[in-house]
């Protein structure tokens, strides 16, 4: 990692899993380390209820309420202060925990680690939310499946750690918090090169399939105020008209299989409006299931979980779609790729917003979906004219978008192995100083940093 280099002397620490560590770093258990403690919350509490996310680490329930149900009393819950550490024992092999920010209380489904003595929880913080860690919690939790796997204090404390000095704990989380600050704001400035992107490809839609591409084509109003002025030579219908037939999608209660037909679900449709067949599970083979198996030039919209998200069937495989999702087939009247594109435009989008029902799970109706109102060219050659446009328009976008992509998910592995590299001692970080440096600085030193490492990971596939 730049500028940083390996200890002088390693030795064999005796877990695999950590490999070999600097020799005056010793290997703790987890129980003294850190001290499981059972504190109840008085009754009528009004105190921060905390929980523990994957993705996020701990936060507030309330910020993200739309992620789960509210609690109607927090009588009785574990007390949490700030700097312990919330374990979910069903989900800790998944990172789910993290470190508190937070005085609060938290379910009793989850276990509290409060750090002793000579222990900085926040280098065990970025241990733990790290996979070589959920590897090893996985290894030591205990249930007959994936999604009943539990680790038990019982089996956690018996976990044996890296343990450096104090002192070199707190370098390390220095060390780590300066690093991904900088990472960190490197992938939100990617992330909001995207948003914009995204924001100018829905503007050239929105102008293409409501306005046409023909500035000297003669306007007239469409009678709809929120679609105002079209070409004078198209015209307006909804959906319902133009639709073929609609089918709600298919459900099998036996889960899945080695072997069988593959099934659609909304996490396979991409960004773009294509399928991803790589990842499909496969269910049982039936006669039930004919009637669900997906054809070219189908529409496939999401019904919950999602609503708006849709995909059009353009490279056919044998698979039937699930129950989540809403199959559309619609005449010849307008071009498949055409209507593809009307349906990202803020048109659709933002009917289809306005017909959503549900709090949380939000669903939308093929109902809802027929109701939409679309504008078109009445000619195939010029609803053609605008699919080229918009193919050759969107092209240079989506490949600038798709390196970005690839730019931040490099970025995440380099965050990732840095911080593997830094609490399994693999780097020494005892003189790094913190430099001053602009933010400019600081953000083309990462750009450096990234290009070495991807040139040292193609070194390392070459070889390999």
């Amino acid at each position: 990692m730049s500028g940083v280099k390996p200890y002088s002397k390693y030795e064999d620490c005796g877990q695999e899993w950590l490999g070999d560590l600097p020799v005056h770093w010793d290997v703790i258990r987890t129980r003294m380390l850190f001290n499981l403690v059972c504190e109840p919350a008085p009754v009528g509490n009004s105190e921060e209820l905390l929980s523990v996310y994957t993705a996020l680490g701990v936060k507030p329930r309330k910020d993200l309420e739309a992620r789960g149900n509210k609690a109607s009393s927090t009588d009785n819950y574990w007390r949490v202060e700030q700097g312990d550490i919330i374990v979910n024992k069903l989900l800790a092999w998944m990172g789910a925990i993290g470190i508190s920010e937070y005085k609060g209380v938290t379910s009793p489904a989850y276990d509290i680690l409060r750090h002793k003595e000579n222990v900085n929880p926040y280098f065990y913080n970025y241990l733990f939310r790290n996979p070589i860690a959920s590897r090893e919690f996985k290894r030591h939790s205990r249930g007959i499946m994936d999604m009943r796997l539990r680790l038990y204090f019982t089996r956690f404390g018996d976990i044996k750690l890296p343990y450096p000095p104090i002192d070199e704990q707190n370098k390390i989380v220095e060390y780590l918090q300066f690093k991904l600050k900088k990472i960190n704001r490197f992938i939100q400035k990617k992330k909001q090169l995207i948003k914009l992107l995204n924001e100018q490809k829905a503007a050239i839609i929105n102008q293409a399939v409501t306005k046409g591409i023909d500035p000297n084509a003669k306007m007239k109003d469409s009678g709809i105020e929120w679609l105002g002025d079209i070409p004078e030579h198209w015209g307006i219908t909804r959906l319902k008209t133009i639709t073929k037939e609609h089918k709600q999608g298919y459900y099998d209660p036996s889960g899945y299989f080695d072997e069988g037909v593959k099934l659609v679900r909304i996490t396979d449709i991409q960004d773009d409006g294509s399928l991803d067949y790589s990842q499909m599970p496969k269910v049982q083979r039936s006669n039930d299931c004919n009637a669900f198996l997906i054809k070219k030039n189908d529409f496939l919209f999401a019904r919950t979980g999602g609503a708006g998200r849709m995909a059009l069937v353009e490279k056919e495989e044998e698979a039937v779609f699930a129950s989540y999702l809403i199959r559309f087939r619609f005449d010849d009247q307008i071009e498949h790729t055409f209507l593809k594109y009307y349906f990202f435009s803020n048109l659709f989008l933002g009917g289809i917003k306005l017909s959503v029902h549900g709090g949380v799970n939000q669903n939308v109706h093929a109902q809802n979906i027929k109701a939409q109102i679309v504008a078109f060219p009445k000619d195939r050659g010029e609803q053609s004219q605008i699919v080229k446009f918009l193919n050759e328009e969107l092209s240079i976008i989506n490949q600038t978008i798709s390196t970005i992509k690839k730019e931040i998910t490099l970025t995440q592995e380099y965050k990732t192995a840095l911080i593997a590299e830094a609490v399994t001692g693999k780097i020494d970080v005892r003189d790094f100083e913190i430099p001053e440096v602009t933010e400019e600085e600081s953000y083309q030193d990462l750009e450096e940093e990234l290009s070495l490492a991807a040139e040292d990971e193609a070194a390392y596939q070459t070889e390999n």
